[in-house]
Formats: structure tokens, sequence, C-alpha cells
């Protein structure tokens, strides 16, 4: 795979007299791989706490432990789920990552939630509605300028409160 992209990328240098060297060659690689050195530092701390998160059984015990102060306070059924909702919201405001909340959020309320009789199915659904809901508004989304953007470009008086205000607009288009 590498050198499907690696061959033609040469080529190309050499054609453009980008690259007159071997040297040329190794100084735009690494210059590639500089910018993803935060990634790489980010990804490892990630992964360490993953692995602790694992091998302590954490996501498990909080499960249990969770499913069972639910149950004393009878906590159940759709109050349930508006109740995790409303945590997946609030959680959306912190960290902008569907994909990492989920990766957060599933160990321990997929589990919790399948010993109060609330399928994994239904624990996303309830996720993906939090999320959602408040992906418009949380300060670290990351396609926000975009939207903003791709509004001004089909009216110019258009821009944050705009899109903002049209907010319920981006819910029924499946945002």
């Amino acid at each position: 795979m590498m050198l499907i992209f690696l061959i033609p990328g040469i080529v190309y240098g050499i054609m453009t007299k980008t690259i007159k060297n071997d040297k040329d060659i190794a100084n735009l690689t690494s210059s590639s791989l500089e910018t993803m050195a935060g990634f790489i530092v980010l990804i490892f701390f990630a992964a360490q706490f993953i692995a602790l998160f694992n091998y302590t059984n954490m996501g498990t015990l909080i499960a249990v432990k969770g499913a069972d102060f639910l149950q004393s306070i009878h906590l159940d059924g759709i109050p349930l789920l508006i109740a995790f909702i409303l945590v997946s919201a609030c959680i959306n405001i912190f960290i902008a990552a569907d994909s990492a909340k989920w990766a957060i959020m599933a160990p321990v309320f997929v589990p919790m939630f399948m010993q109060m009789g609330i399928s994994p199915e239904i624990t996303q659904v309830a996720y993906r509605i939090g999320d959602s809901a408040t992906n418009i508004i949380s300060p670290l989304m990351p396609f926000f300028p975009l939207v903003v953007a791709f509004a001004q470009r089909y009216g110019k008086n258009n821009g944050i409160g705009t899109v903002v205000s049209n907010y319920r607009s981006y819910i029924c288009c499946g945002w």
C-alpha cells in the first residue's frame, strides 16, 4: 500500500524538481511525520488509560455497582433513558469526539443498562440522541466552523447566530 502512494509521489517530486536527491525524500518524509507527533503522544496516553481501565476491570465494577444503585433508587425504563440522554448531552460539551465519548461510556453503561433490562441498542440510541442534540452548541465541535462556512456560502448574511437559531432544522436533517 505504501508503494502505491510512495512511487507516484517520488516521480511527481522529481518531475516538478522538488526532489533532487535522496536527502530531499528523507526531509519530506520527516516533515510530514512532524505533524503527527502530537497525535502519536496523545494516542499513547489514551492507550495507557484504556489498557489500565481494562486491566483493573473498573468498567465492570462501575457497571455492577451502578446497576445496584439504580435498582435501589428504583430508576429504570424511560426515566433512566432520559437521565442517560441528559448525561451524554452534558458530557458532549466537554469531549468533542463522538467515538471517544462512546469508547469511555460504552464499557460502563452498556453492561449497567443490560442489568437493568435495557438492550445495548437502546442504550446507544439514547447516547446518540443526547450527543446529537448538543453537537451544534458544543464549543469543541470541530465541524461548527464548516457548518457556518456552508451557511455563508448560500447566504451572505448568514453567520453563527443564523446557524444556532436554525438549530432545529439541523436536527431534522440528521445532525
